[in-house]
């Protein structure tokens, strides 16, 4: 995407309509709050090329209905995706309301008591209920004078927290998920359903047969100068491990080259595929110089492709990436076997906090009794209750290595805030080897990685349920390291040529998260999607905009943030609540 199709974040500065003194005395510091979360937002927030985000004002302040049109129309013309309604005072709650019904929406009525702005706030929260376009309310905890500019830390808070999620539906919304091939081994999730892209992120759906690539590759359809660029790279950074296979079964060592050729070119063409590229159409190939438009996709890969031809975990691992041959930028959300409802999973994370995402199997729980009978380690630490592996084909991004660093410790960071020196550190720490055969009849390379322990990060996934619909897990947890021989014993027993995460929830005694074993018990596919940092607050907000319930999560009360309309559904047990009103307005896009 370039950036002037980025959505905008659109703040109406709203006031009380009365001429004659009062409408007066607060044109000024009903304008100055509408710059100032402006200059909030084009500070904290980024696009995800790394551009602040930009936000339009409204002409005018809102006093009326007539005011309140005005401004929905210069928002309309101006790529608003995301509304904010700020206010000082009282004001007419239903005339000066924001009506679009696609637009993420919020109103932060200032605390304090020379003009009642919480008045206005509570009003036209009630409105909004009222007519089933749900809002969310800031309100600081304590009272400010009038004419203070100072947004306090708790109303920073939610006012960054709302636009976040909110720029994450509005960016999802006439884009495209790619289907390079259909379902991969009978996994529900590569089942792509057209009507859950649609009605609930208002994203569009493209297929194409996985013949594409073997026609691209073919014709050469894809920009033979970067191809010996990308190749290059790929020999000098990508580091070849040792065959494993049974020597029966290894390929030549020229079926290797060639196979790293067709992993390079497959890179080249699923990039391509998604968003285009401008080289082509000096080729003759107009049509596929445009790409898909899209902003996900996911590769089938087994078995049809990866029984005869080099399997997609290195084109899919470098493209989750932050990096290749053509330098540091944003990676692309690429799902492993088509698994469309774990790419989007991958696709939230990423749109709220722009750092690559892992998608990993979740594969086994280790019980303190399992790991010391296999290895004679008692685990403990913050792995004493046990912990889960992650761990599938080699296709997690490469910053899940926890190269990248932060004040010294392991981190994933957005692309602009890496340095060429991590890029190598990630590479160097990588192992390329020749795929497991067994899997991957067609050859090809596994990435090896370890990501390294004491990350917090939140694993997430998307499920869909008959009669119920799409529903959100989430689970906050570390990473952790284990002793060399006990990592190397467990991770042997599954594939020494997958990149392995260790993986400890953090628990709540209680529920889903009684323990290491119930979360795992209770994790609805067998894929993960796993983003740096504990960001599941985030993921509720976005979530309650999407109307998607959250059906398991171990975020603490005092973080959630939903809109003000769910507390109608019931205050005491919020899970029963949300799944009431996420039924009740149903999808976003009806």
């Amino acid at each position: 995407m370039s950036n002037t199709q980025y959505p905008r974040i659109g703040i109406r500065p709203v006031i009380d309509g009365r001429l004659g003194g009062v409408r007066e005395s607060l044109e000024a510091v009903t304008m100055q709050m509408a710059k100032n979360v402006a200059a909030l937002y084009t500070t904290h927030l980024r696009y995800p090329d790394g551009s602040p985000v930009q936000c339009v004002i409204g002409d005018t302040c809102i006093g009326g209905v007539k005011e309140a049109a005005d401004c929905a129309r210069q928002f309309e013309n101006n790529g608003v995706g995301v509304s904010l309604s700020v206010t000082p005072c009282w004001c007419y709650g239903m005339e000066t309301m924001d009506m679009h019904p696609y637009w993420p929406k919020a109103i932060w009525g200032f605390n304090g008591t020379e003009r009642p702005g919480a008045v206005y706030l509570a009003a036209t929260l009630a409105a909004h209920a009222q007519m089933g376009l749900p809002a969310f309310g800031i309100y600081g905890r304590d009272v400010q004078d009038l004419g203070d500019e100072a947004i306090p830390e708790d109303v920073t808070d939610k006012l960054l927290r709302f636009a976040r999620a909110g720029m994450a539906v509005a960016l999802m919304r006439g884009k495209s998920y790619l289907a390079i091939g259909t379902v991969s081994m009978g996994i529900a999730g590569s089942m792509v359903n057209s009507d859950f892209f649609q009605r609930y992120l208002g994203m569009r759906n493209e297929w194409v047969d996985t013949s594409e690539i073997l026609r691209r590759i073919e014709k050469k359809i894809y920009d033979e100068n970067e191809f010996e660029k990308a190749l290059a790279w790929t020999r000098s950074n990508c580091k070849e491990g040792s065959d494993f296979n049974p020597v029966e079964k290894q390929f030549s060592r020229a079926e290797k080259d060639d196979h790293w050729e067709t992993v390079v070119k497959m890179t080249l063409i699923f990039r391509d595929l998604m968003t285009g590229n401008a080289a082509l159409k000096a080729k003759g190939f107009g049509e596929e110089a445009m790409g898909h438009n899209a902003l996900l996709a996911g590769f089938q890969g087994q078995r049809q492709w990866t029984d005869f031809l080099p399997n997609g975990d290195f084109p899919e691992a470098i493209l989750n990436s932050s990096f290749d041959w053509n330098g540091i930028r944003a990676p692309y959300m690429m799902a492993t076997e088509n698994d469309a409802m774990n790419g989007v999973s991958m696709l939230f994370g990423y749109l709220l906090t722009h750092t690559a995402q892992i998608f990993a199997d979740v594969r086994t729980y280790w019980s303190p009794d399992a790991v010391q009978r296999v290895t004679g380690w008692q685990p403990d630490g913050t792995a004493a209750g046990g912990f889960i592996h992650l761990i599938n084909s080699g296709s997690a991004t490469l910053d899940g290595t926890g190269r990248l660093q932060q004040d010294g410790q392991p981190v994933m960071k957005p692309f602009w805030e890496i340095q060429e020196a991590e890029v190598k550190d990630c590479l160097a720490h990588t192992t390329w080897y020749p795929a497991n055969n067994g899997y991957f009849r067609g050859g090809g390379y596994s990435s090896q990685f370890v990501t390294r322990g004491g990350m917090p990060v939140t694993m997430c996934r998307l499920n869909l349920v008959k009669g119920l619909g799409p529903v959100l897990q989430i689970a906050e947890g570390h990473t952790v390291d284990l002793p060399d021989h006990v990592h190397r014993t467990l991770d042997e027993r599954t594939d020494r040529t997958w990149p392995t995460t260790w993986f400890v929830p953090r628990l709540t005694g209680q529920g889903a998260f009684r323990d290491v074993y119930t979360v795992m018990a209770n994790w609805g596919a067998n894929h993960g999607a796993i983003s740096y940092g504990h960001v599941g607050h985030e993921l509720i907000t976005l979530a309650a905009l999407l109307r998607i319930p959250v059906n398991m999560h171990n975020v603490e009360e005092q973080r959630i943030f939903r809109p003000a309309a769910w507390a109608s559904f019931g205050t005491t047990a919020a899970e029963g609540a949300d799944y009431r009103a996420c039924d009740t307005y149903g999808p976003l896009y009806k």
